[in-house]
C-alpha cells in the first residue's frame, strides 16, 4: 500500500519528469499578497495574476501540492470538521497547470494515465462530468471534453454524465475569466451501482479530481468572449485521494492522521478511535488532528492569533480544539503545543519551513492554550446551567445573552457555543446575540465601519496611481464612474451623497497597502468637490472612497485629485519604521523579522519576532540609531529592479510570505545609487510612499512595547511635533516627581525605589495587624457564640481584609471553637466575601459547608463554594446585604442543629 508521501511524490514526478512540467512550492497558507484572502484555499491562488492576464511566470506548465485553509471567510468548512469523513480545514490541493500551453487533451489524457496506469484504479468505478452547456447564457456543452474522455482516454460512455453550471462551470467573479470544469469521481459502492450518485453529496460516489479549462472571458453584458490564451487548472483533495489508494472510506483513516491520533492518545489517553461518526470521542479525535494541522501551517507561515479578522478564526480553531479536549478527554492543562512535533515530523519533508522554528509555534499555541483554560471550566459550568435551565422551561433554545456572556467573559467563541449547543440537541438564539455583540462593539467603539464590496457586477478598470510617489495634487484626471456595494456604473452622473467608491483613470492618491494607510483629500470638477476619506485597492484599480459634498460629478469629467490629509507625516513614519528595522536588528539580532506594521499620520507600529521585552537600555540604543540617521540626513531613493537582481543586494529585507512583483520596487536609505549599497544601510522592498531624505522626520521617539503573541513584540514610535511632546510629557513628568520628591533627576530612581520599599513595608505591616484583629474578633466570636445541642455558632462580620487573612486563621479557629458551624462575612474590596467551615463531628453527622452556603452567597447576589463539605467560601456583588447574609446563616445553622 502507497504510504500518503509517497502519492504526494508519485504525483508531483509524474508531472515533472514525464510530462515537463516545473515544481512550484506552495505559497504560504498566510497570502499577505493577496487582501481578498483570509487564507489561501485552492492552489490556483498564487497564479491568479496569470489568469487575469495582469501576470506571467518564466514556465509554461506547473505542478504543486498546495497548503489551503478552509475556516472562515467564504470558504469555511470549520462546522463540519470531525461529524463526517472528509471535511477539514487544512488540506493540501495537489494541481497542474498550463499557462497557454496544452489544453482539454492532454490534461484529460494524463489525468486518466495518473489515475488508471500509475496508481492502477478500477476503471470501472470511475465516472467523469462534463458541462452540460447553458443556452440562457450562451455557454455551450462541453462537447470537445466529451470526445476526448470517450475517444482519447476510453471512458465508457455510460460513465461520462452531464452536470449544470453550478458543479461543472468556473468562474472567478461576475466578470473575467471563467470556463466549463471536468471532473473525475469515483464509485465506492459495493457492487459499482453509484452512476445515479455522481454529484449527489455522498460520501460513496466522490469527486476526487477537477480540471478546469480557463477558455472564456465574462463581459459585464455576461456575454463570452474566447480568450486569446487558453488555460488549464486542476486540483485534488490530497487527504482524499489518499483514502482512496490506500482503500479507505474515511480521509482519518489514512496516515495522514494516524500519527497525529496516536499522539494524541499518547498526551491525553483518549480511548482507542474507532471511526464512528456519532461517537463524540471519534469526533474529538477527528477535530484536534485537523485543528493542529491548521494551526501548526498557518502559525508557521506567520499569523498571529488575535481578536481580528484571520487571528480571530485561528483562535477559534485552537479553542474548539481545547473544548474538546478539556471536556471530551478531560485534558485539564495545555496539551496542543505537543502535538506540533508530529506534524513538523510528519510534513517537514513535503513543506520544510516546518522546521524553521517549531518550538516558536508550539510556545504560541501553549500560552493560548493557557490563556484560553483559565476560563473555560467557567464557561463549560455557565453553558450548562443555562441548558439545564432551557429544559427545565421546557425550552431547547440557549439564550443570546447567554452566548455574548460566554463570549465577552469566558472567551468561548460563539461557534463553541453553537457546537456545545448541537451536542446538546438545543440551538442558540443568534438574533439575541448578533444584536448584544454589535451594541457592544458600537459602545466600546470597535464597530468603525469599512466600505465594503461584495461580488463586482460590471467592468472595474484599471487605475495608473504612478503619480502617488510624486506631487501631492495632479490635474487633468478623468471620472471613470463610481462603485456602490457591488455595482460598478460607468456612465451617467453622481447625484447622491451617500458614500461610494470613485473611479479615476490616473490618481496620486496612495491605497492602503503594505502597512500604509490609505490617502485622503479630494477631487474637484469646477465648483463640485468630492470627499476622499479612504483609499483602498481592488485588483489593478484604486477606489476612492468618499462623498458628494453637493452637486453632481458626470463620467467623462476632467477633475483635479488633491491628497489633503497627512501625507507628510505618513510618509515621515514609514520612513521611520525602516530604519526602526534596521536598528531592531542592529541592537537585537539578526533573528528579527517583520511580523506586521502600521503606518498611518499619528505614529509608526512595528511587530517583529523576539521572544524578550525589548529592556529600557535597548530602546534607548534604538532610539539613538534612528536619530543618528535622521541627524544624518541620509538620501531616501527608489528603484525599480528585477526580482532575482533585487534579492542580491547586500542586507536587503523583505517581509516573510509576501509575494512581490518581478520587478519590484527597492527602497534604499543612505544612497542614491544601487551600486553603493552596502548591508548596513536599510533596503526594503517596498511599495509605500517615502520621504526624499531622513532629515525630514525630525526627530523620534519610543512611547511604548507590549507583547503581541508568543515570541513576538510591538513596539510604537512618533516623529517630529509629535516626538517633541512626548519628550516634553515624559519630562513634565519627571518635573512634577522631582519636585514632589525635593530630588535632582538623577536622583529619580534611587528615591522611587526607596519609597517602593516604604510602600512594601507599611503593606506587611497593614497586614499582620489586619490578621491580628480578624483573630481578636474570632475569639470574641468564639466566646459569645449560642450553643444548641453541644455545638456553637460562631457567626459574625470581620473587618475589611482579604480572603487569605481569613483562610489563615481556621485551623485554629475550629481547634479554639470546638464542635462548631463558624459563618464569617465582610467586604473585600468593594465586594461581600463569605466563608462557612464545619468541624469533623458536624461533617460526619452529614452536614455540608457547601451546601449551607448557597443561599447564603445568594443573600448578596452571589454564588459558588466549591463541594468541600468542610469548607466553602464565596462572594457577592452587595455588601450592604451582609447583615441579611449573617442573619440567613444564623437560620440555616440553628435548623441543621435542632
Amino acid at each position: 500500500m502507497l504510504t500518503a508521501n509517497e502519492i504526494r511524490k508519485q504525483f508531483i514526478d509524474f508531472f515533472t519528469e514525464k510530462h515537463g512540467h516545473t515544481f512550484v512550492p506552495s505559497s504560504p497558507v498566510v497570502p499577505l499578497d493577496d487582501p481578498t484572502l483570509m487564507f489561501t484555499n485552492a492552489g490556483m491562488n498564487q497564479f491568479k495574476d496569470v489568469f487575469l492576464g495582469t501576470g506571467s511566470r518564466p514556465f509554461k506548465r506547473a505542478v504543486n501540492t498546495q497548503k489551503c485553509i478552509r475556516a472562515g471567510g467564504k470558504h469555511n468548512d470549520l462546522d463540519d470538521v470531525g461529524k463526517d469523513t472528509y471535511h477539514h480545514t487544512f488540506f493540501e490541493m495537489l494541481g497542474n497547470w498550463s499557462f497557454g500551453d496544452y489544453f482539454k487533451k492532454d490534461a484529460i489524457a494524463w489525468a486518466w494515465e495518473l489515475l488508471t496506469e500509475v496508481w492502477k484504479l478500477d476503471k470501472s468505478r470511475l465516472h467523469v462530468t462534463v458541462f452540460e452547456g447553458d443556452e440562457k447564457n450562451g455557454i455551450p456543452r462541453d462537447d470537445e471534453a466529451i470526445q476526448y474522455w470517450r475517444d482519447v482516454a476510453g471512458v465508457d460512455p455510460s460513465h461520462i454524465h452531464l452536470g449544470n453550471k453550478k458543479d461543472n462551470f468556473w468562474e472567478m467573479g461576475d466578470t473575467g475569466p471563467c470556463g466549463p470544469c471536468t471532473e473525475i469521481h469515483i464509485d465506492r459502492t459495493p457492487d459499482k451501482s453509484g452512476a445515479h450518485l455522481v454529484n449527489a453529496g455522498t460520501p460513496d460516489v466522490i469527486e476526487i479530481w477537477n480540471n478546469v479549462f480557463i477558455q472564456f472571458n465574462r463581459n459585464p453584458d455576461g456575454s463570452l468572449t474566447p480568450l486569446p490564451a487558453q488555460h488549464v487548472d486542476t486540483g485534488m483533495g490530497f487527504e482524499r485521494i489518499a483514502a482512496v489508494l490506500q482503500g479507505k472510506s474515511s480521509n482519518y483513516d489514512t496516515d495522514v492522521f494516524l500519527p497525529i491520533f496516536k499522539a494524541i492518545q499518547s498526551t491525553t489517553n483518549a480511548p482507542n478511535y474507532t471511526g464512528k461518526l456519532d461517537s463524540l470521542p471519534d469526533i474529538a479525535y477527528r477535530v484536534i488532528a485537523d485543528h493542529i494541522r491548521t494551526l501548526t501551517f498557518a502559525l508557521t507561515d506567520g499569523a498571529v492569533p488575535s481578536n481580528e479578522k484571520r487571528g480571530y478564526v485561528l483562535r477559534s480553531v485552537l479553542r474548539r480544539a481545547a473544548r474538546y479536549a478539556w471536556q471530551v478527554f478531560e485534558r485539564k492543562t495545555p496539551f496542543l503545543h505537543l502535538l506540533v512535533p508530529v506534524v513538523v515530523d510528519h510534513f517537514g519533508d513535503a513543506f520544510p519551513e516546518l522546521k524553521r522554528d517549531p518550538k516558536k509555534v508550539a510556545g504560541i499555541i501553549e500560552d493560548e492554550e493557557k490563556s484560553f483554560l483559565r476560563t473555560l471550566d467557567k464557561g463549560i459550568k455557565g453553558f450548562n446551567k443555562a441548558a439545564k435551565t432551557a429544559r427545565e422551561d421546557g425550552s431547547n433554545t440557549i439564550s443570546g445573552k447567554v452566548a455574548f456572556d460566554l463570549h465577552t467573559e469566558q472567551g468561548v467563541f460563539i461557534d463553541i457555543t453553537r457546537q456545545m449547543a448541537e451536542e446538546a440537541n438545543l440551538r442558540v438564539d443568534l438574533t439575541e446575540y448578533n444584536r448584544l455583540l454589535e451594541e457592544f462593539k458600537r459602545i466600546s467603539g470597535e464597530g468603525r465601519t469599512k466600505f465594503v464590496i461584495t461580488a463586482i457586477q460590471g467592468d472595474l478598470p484599471a487605475t495608473d496611481d504612478s503619480p502617488k510617489f510624486g506631487e501631492a495634487s495632479l490635474p487633468g484626471v478623468t471620472v471613470l464612474g463610481w462603485v456602490t456595494g457591488s455595482t460598478v456604473t460607468r456612465e451617467g452622473s453622481l447625484n447622491t451623497t451617500e458614500e461610494v467608491a470613485l473611479l479615476l483613470d490616473r490618481t496620486p492618491f496612495y491605497a492602503e497597502q503594505g502597512g500604509q494607510v490609505g490617502d485622503r483629500g479630494e477631487i474637484i470638477v469646477g465648483n463640485v468637490r468630492f470627499l476622499v476619506r479612504d483609499t483602498q485597492r481592488l485588483g489593478d484599480s484604486v477606489l476612492h472612497i468618499g462623498s458628494l459634498l453637493e452637486g453632481s460629478l458626470a463620467v467623462g469629467s476632467s477633475a483635479t485629485a488633491t491628497v489633503t490629509g497627512p501625507r507628510l507625516h505618513i510618509e515621515r513614519n514609514h520612513t521611520t519604521t525602516h530604519l526602526l528595522n534596521l536598528a531592531l536588528r542592529r541592537v537585537l539580532g539578526d533573528h528579527v523579522e517583520q511580523k506586521g506594521s502600521l503606518v498611518d499620520g499619528e505614529k509608526t507600529r512595528f511587530d517583529f519576532s523576539h521572544d524578550k521585552p525589548v529592556t529600557p537600555d535597548q530602546m534607548r540604543e534604538i532610539e539613538a540609531i534612528v536619530n543618528e540617521h535622521i541627524a544624518a540626513n541620509f538620501p531616501v531613493s527608489a528603484h525599480v529592479v528585477p526580482l532575482p537582481e533585487a534579492k542580491k543586494l547586500p542586507g536587503v529585507r523583505a517581509v516573510f510570505g509576501e509575494k512581490y512583483p518581478d520587478p519590484v520596487r527597492v527602497v534604499v536609505i543612505g544612497t542614491d545609487s544601487l551600486d553603493r549599497t552596502t548591508a548596513e544601510m536599510s533596503i526594503e522592498f517596498c511599495g509605500g510612499t517615502h520621504l526624499r531624505s531622513t532629515g525630514q522626520i525630525g526627530l523620534f521617539k519610543l512611547i511604548s512595547q507590549e507583547a503581541v503573541a508568543k515570541g513576538i513584540r510591538r513596539v510604537i514610535g512618533v516623529t517630529a511635533e509629535k516626538a517633541m511632546d512626548a519628550i516634553q510629557e515624559t519630562q513634565s513628568i519627571v518635573e512634577d516627581l522631582t519636585g514632589k520628591l525635593n530630588c535632582k533627576p538623577e536622583e529619580l530612581a534611587t528615591r522611587l525605589t526607596a519609597l517602593q520599599d516604604e510602600i512594601k513595608r507599611l503593606q506587611t505591616a497593614a497586614k499582620k495587624a489586619a490578621i491580628a484583629e480578624v483573630g481578636n474578633t474570632i475569639d470574641r466570636l468564639i466566646a459569645s457564640a449560642t450553643v444548641i445541642n453541644g455545638s456553637k455558632l460562631v457567626i459574625g462580620e470581620l473587618p475589611a481584609v482579604p480572603m487569605d487573612a481569613v483562610r489563615s486563621q481556621i485551623e485554629g479557629m475550629r481547634q479554639k471553637a470546638g464542635s462548631a458551624v463558624i459563618a464569617l462575612a465582610w467586604a473585600d474590596d468593594g465586594k461581600a466575601s463569605l466563608l462557612v467551615a464545619l468541624t469533623e463531628d458536624l461533617v460526619a453527622k452529614g452536614l455540608s459547608a457547601s451546601e449551607l452556603m448557597k443561599p447564603i452567597a445568594a443573600t448578596v447576589g452571589g454564588g459558588g463554594g466549591g463541594k468541600r463539605p468542610e469548607l466553602a467560601q464565596a462572594g457577592g456583588k452587595d455588601v450592604s446585604k451582609i447583615p441579611d447574609a449573617l442573619a440567613t446563616a444564623t437560620q440555616l445553622a440553628t435548623n441543621a442543629l435542632s
